[in-house]
């Protein structure tokens, strides 16, 4: 079913936003891409990255050194998807889309698939956002944890509060081995077609997934003076990092208190217009929070980035006052946790909601 959205719906909203956004970059003559903190903040990841795995393979650490190594490598993966690769497949990062195409790149470096990160986020979950059967971020492990009323409860959800947390763990490892190489070949990603595959996306499937196998499976084990056991562990604690670090960002971000996860009714018409539909299903988090903002790549203003994915996230702090004050001044929600541990608990909670109570 094709969903609509109501245009009429507090249609003088996003318009309005959008003069004073424009406003503000144009009045302070300034780049709605990438400036010197965001390629300051490009070279620490990856410059970490490049780092990290340099000292594990080469420094002849203790097993537990190089396992916190591990550790802080697959936290610094999560960063880079957040702080470099996100921006590049949205087109934000900058002007110049061949700049844009090769800083995408590090997705695959890093073990994911942009391409099929750019259906799957851009073009369904930013468009779709919270809405059951669309949004296929709602998905997070059907039959053990959920996030919607639209998905059946099971009795062992009554306790996904607590487990939850651990699968968010295990996001990492399914992209790198399972996922990415699924969602490829399916026709459709949630109600989206995904039948029209640019050739060279098989190329790159399958070469930057090597790649990956090679960088951090094979050249460990052969250069690495360890067993494999000590190197399953080793890997498995990168990626549960990893995956954990993604899974709590995402999250925080849409599955808390006071969200909206509406159906369309039965012509596929929504109640809302697009702009207002994502302020209704999206929240923020830890806005005044310098360190939130440096390590979640923008994705703790999660309301300007689905409200302006074209513009480099290291400006979402500045404008997120302008949309702030528009959306007061037309009546439109806007929700945020001021606090890390805020957003936490608020997750926390609406786990347990849905664990408990049936739709």
């Amino acid at each position: 079913m094709k969903v609509r959205f109501n245009g009429k719906s507090q249609s003088e909203f996003y318009p309005e936003l959008k003069k004073r956004v424009d406003e503000y970059f144009k009045s302070n003559n300034i780049s709605k891409n990438a400036n010197g903190l965001m390629i300051f903040k490009s070279v620490f990841f990856l410059g970490s990255l490049i780092g990290l795995y340099l000292l594990i393979l080469l420094g002849n650490f203790s097993l537990v050194t190089m396992l916190g190594l591990a550790i802080l490598l697959g936290m610094v993966q999560a960063f880079i998807g957040f702080n470099v690769a996100h921006d590049a497949i949205h087109g934000s990062y900058s002007s110049n889309s061949t700049v844009n195409k090769l800083m995408s790149y590090w997705f695959n470096i890093i073990g994911a698939n942009a391409y099929v990160w750019s259906v799957a986020h851009n073009k369904v979950h930013h468009t779709f956002t919270n809405i059951p059967g669309h949004d296929e971020d709602l998905e997070v492990a059907p039959g053990l944890v959920r996030v919607s009323p639209d998905e059946p409860k099971k009795p062992i959800m009554r306790y996904q509060q607590y487990y939850a947390f651990f699968l968010y763990g295990l996001a990492s490892l399914s992209w790198v081995f399972r996922k990415d190489y699924v969602k490829f070949f399916q026709d459709k990603i949630g109600e989206t077609d995904n039948s029209k595959r640019p050739k060279i996306e098989y190329f790159n499937l399958f070469f930057f997934k090597a790649l990956y196998y090679t960088v951090f499976i094979v050249i460990p084990l052969i250069v690495l003076d360890i067993t494999w056991v000590q190197f399953l562990v080793g890997f498995i604690a990168m990626h549960l990092a990893e995956g954990f670090v993604m899974g709590l960002v995402f999250q925080l971000a849409h599955v808390v208190e006071g969200m909206d996860f509406p159906k369309p009714d039965k012509d596929g018409q929504l109640k809302d217009s697009w702009a207002v539909h994502q302020m209704r299903t999206t929240a923020n988090f830890s806005r005044k929070s310098p360190m939130a903002a440096f390590l979640c790549g923008g994705l703790n203003f999660q309301i300007e980035h689905h409200l302006f994915p074209n513009i480099c996230h290291i400006h979402y702090p500045a404008i997120s006052k302008i949309v702030e004050q528009t959306a007061k001044d037309h009546g439109v929600p806007y929700i945020e946790n001021k606090t890390f541990i805020k957003a936490l608990k608020s997750h926390y909670k609406t786990l347990r909601y849905f664990g408990r109570v049936a739709a």
